[in-house]
């Protein structure tokens, strides 16, 4: 009697440890879709940023030619994300048209105010961006090393810009603190929709 209870018990475990191994799986596939979907809508949205910026400064002018080099990296980083939205099977966020919409006019709008209040965007969404990516790496570990390996240097990337921004005297725009916070935020905001839907 002692025999069949021991070796129902030692049955039991090994189905809670079967579907408990089952449900990190899942779960750890869906922190993967999250973080590609997320970082391709982000990835997606600060092309549009730039491309807002150079439709008012145009390509040739000094600063156009700087945001023409951000572009050029945030274009390299969509791809890359293209590549992994294809290969993992992740679909992209819903709200892509809207964060089209959005990037674009967030862009052109701060480049209307001017040079200044054009970088403090940068700043400001690229600061967000930066913290996003290392709770990422963090989070991510040791699994997906070559997923870690793109997501530390696109962080890199968008540390070099918010540096950019500084440079260009993003800090003495009129309203910064205000209106970085407002991006900022707004940032936050695309970023936890852009995980789930």
């Amino acid at each position: 009697m002692l025999f069949i209870y021991l070796d129902t018990m030692a049955l039991k475990k090994k189905k809670a440890s079967k579907k408990k191994s089952s449900s990190n799986r899942t779960t750890h596939r869906e922190v993967l879709e999250e973080i590609i979907r997320v970082d391709h809508a982000g990835e997606y949205g600060a092309t549009k940023i730039y491309d807002g910026q150079i439709a008012v400064f145009g390509k040739s002018s000094k600063l156009g030619k700087t945001i023409q080099h951000m572009a050029d990296q945030e274009q390299e980083h969509i791809d890359k994300f293209n590549e992994l939205i294809l290969e993992h099977r992740v679909r992209p966020t819903a709200l892509l048209p809207l964060w089209n919409v959005a990037g674009y006019a967030l862009g052109a709008s701060t480049a209307l105010m001017g040079e200044k209040a054009a970088m403090a965007c940068t700043v400001a969404v690229e600061k967000v961006i930066g913290e996003h990516y290392q709770e990422q790496l963090e989070l991510l570990g040791d699994d997906h090393k070559d997923l870690k390996k793109t997501i530390s240097k696109f962080r890199d990337d968008e540390l070099e810009h918010h540096d950019i921004g500084i440079e260009h005297d993003a800090e003495s725009a009129p309203g910064y603190k205000i209106m970085s916070k407002v991006i900022e935020l707004g940032c936050k905001t695309a970023i936890a929709i852009s995980k789930k839907i």
